[in-house]
């Protein structure tokens, strides 16, 4: 089954889906775009001006694998919906964290 993350020499990439200026910040589950990927549908109450949906992000993704925000970058799409994120880490800890997160089709 794919997943919204895949495996490097340090951790994880996780591919998501943003909606910046939603209600309340949270993870919905995953999302299969048209092509048959996977992302992680994400909520941030944060707007996207100065990269602020960014670092809303970032806590999000914190708070849901248990890392401290300072082991996850941006890795791509900084100003676009779909974007990358780099977590340094376990990868099996983060990817069960992650598979979770995303209601268990992570």
């Amino acid at each position: 089954m794919p997943r919204c993350w895949r495996a490097t020499a340090d951790g994880l990439i996780v591919s998501v889906r943003a909606t910046p200026k939603a209600s309340k910040d949270g993870i919905e589950g995953a999302w299969l775009d048209s092509s048959g990927r996977v992302w992680l549908q994400v909520k941030v109450r944060a707007v996207p001006e100065d990269g602020g949906a960014n670092v809303a992000i970032i806590a999000l993704l914190a708070r849901a694998t248990g890392v401290a925000r300072s082991v996850i970058t941006l890795e791509s799409g900084g100003s676009a919906r779909l974007k990358q994120f780099r977590l340094t880490g376990s990868i099996s800890e983060l990817g069960a964290r992650l598979d979770l997160a995303a209601g268990g089709r992570g």
